[in-house]
């Protein structure tokens, strides 16, 4: 066979594409094994990120992002993870959970990230308040980890969002300079301390690579996570910096470690890292065969990023929990439905988790899609599974787009329950 997946004569199609981005991410096929705290680490480190949201209608993001991959599992191995040191907390995509491997990684990014907009609120902050900021951290090196709420509020609690005290201010801006690390977290809150005693419990350095070095590795290692991208949509994942043009990835190409792959309807060449080579031979024989179908987190890596998902999935996807209610279109938190290697719509859920309820108060196919048996069959297994996880056997849809589609699939879910 030779190289040729080293020219730019390498063809997919985009449905291979989006098979080879689904092996990759670890939504082709359902989980095959029973998950365990080693699957949930892997499951991490495949993706590199795991973004983190407190939003709780359903289970909180990294714990639904990680369910879609393996199924049901305990979210405190997460937890575990991360007050053993096998994972940390930091600004990259957004706040997110990254493998400590990558902390060298991460560590080498603080300058480059001195635009990222938590950077520079913190630098602000420490700038207004660096007497008080200060002694707080004087304070944690002297006593131990604390939590925001370890401080006493000093000034009347007023309506809206970040109406933080000012410890939690103070600490959130030190967490984004890097001068301390999160140890663990309690029923989610953030317990902090000095990044020099969490990384010596990790048994890490704190060394760092260099940012030319990271600029590389964060290039290539984006390309690697994602399996096939766009040069466009290279940067976003990490955010890294600038999107990236195809020329800034000729080197990568005459190297050997990206290989250029031409997606019948993309207008622009999709990017393969030479690791995934194997996987990009069996795409080419259309011997990846997507038969996972799932909910997906709104954070989920596959659809964080509005333009990636649309050029890859034809799949215009917006959370809207930030748009008034009037204005919105499908529901606060809408988790999107893939389907066997495609995106085929989208559902709005609560879990009313002291009832036993999972609702679903509205759920809306793609333009196009015609709800056969299999995918009747599919999405009502799935929203079981994800159901029974959250602690909610009772399962009530409301209404659906096309409208009779909702009596297909309240059928389906009695066949399954």
């Amino acid at each position: 066979m030779g190289r040729p997946e080293t020219r730019d004569e390498v063809r997919l199609s985009a449905q291979q594409a989006r098979n080879l981005h689904l092996a990759v991410q670890g939504l082709l096929t359902p989980a095959r094994a029973r998950a365990t705290r080693a699957r949930v680490l892997a499951a991490i480190a495949r993706m590199r990120l795991l973004q983190i949201d407190t939003i709780n209608v359903v289970a909180r993001s990294p714990y639904l992002v990680l369910f879609s991959r393996l199924g049901a599992y305990e979210p405190r191995w997460l937890d575990d993870l991360l007050a053993r040191g096998k994972i940390f907390e930091c600004w990259a995509h957004e706040a997110c959970f990254v493998p400590m491997d990558d902390h060298v990684l991460h560590r080498g990014q603080f300058d480059a990230r001195s635009k990222h907009w938590a950077h520079q609120r913190a630098a602000r902050m420490h700038r207004e308040h660096r007497e008080s900021m200060d002694k707080l951290l004087a304070h944690i090196r002297d006593n131990g980890p604390v939590k925001s709420s370890d401080f006493e509020r000093k000034t009347r609690v007023q309506p809206g969002w970040w109406e933080w005290k000012d410890e939690k201010r103070w600490l959130e801006a030190w967490f984004a300079l890097g001068e301390v690390m999160i140890a663990r977290r309690d029923s989610f809150q953030r317990v902090y301390d000095l990044t020099e005693r969490v990384l010596s419990r990790a048994k890490m350095d704190t060394v760092a690579l260099s940012p030319v070095d990271g600029t590389r590795e964060f290039t290539l290692g984006a390309v690697r996570a994602l399996g096939i991208a766009q040069a466009r949509w290279i940067a976003d994942y990490f955010r890294s910096g600038r999107k990236h043009k195809n020329a800034d990835l000729d080197d990568f190409v005459a190297s050997g470690e990206l290989i250029r792959v031409q997606v019948r309807g993309w207008e622009n060449p999709g990017y393969v890292h030479r690791e995934h080579l194997p996987l990009l031979r069996r795409a080419r024989r259309s011997a990846l065969r997507a038969t996972h179908t799932t909910l997906l987190s709104p954070f989920d890596p596959v659809v964080w990023d509005r333009e990636r998902a649309l050029g890859m999935f034809d799949f215009d996807y917006r959370l809207e929990c930030y748009t008034p209610a009037h204005k919105r279109r499908f529901g606060y938190y809408v988790l999107p439905i893939l389907h066997r290697g495609n995106l085929i719509g989208r559902l709005d859920a609560k879990a009313h988790r002291g009832d036993g309820l999972f609702e679903i108060k509205s759920i809306h196919l793609q333009t196009g899609v015609v709800p056969g048996d299999e995918l009747i069959a599919d999405v009502a297994g799935a929203i079981r599974e994800c159901a029974d996880w959250h602690a909610t056997p009772r399962i009530i849809v409301r209404k659906s787009n096309p409208e009779t589609f909702v009596k297909e699939l309240r059928k389906g879910l009695a066949t399954v329950g």
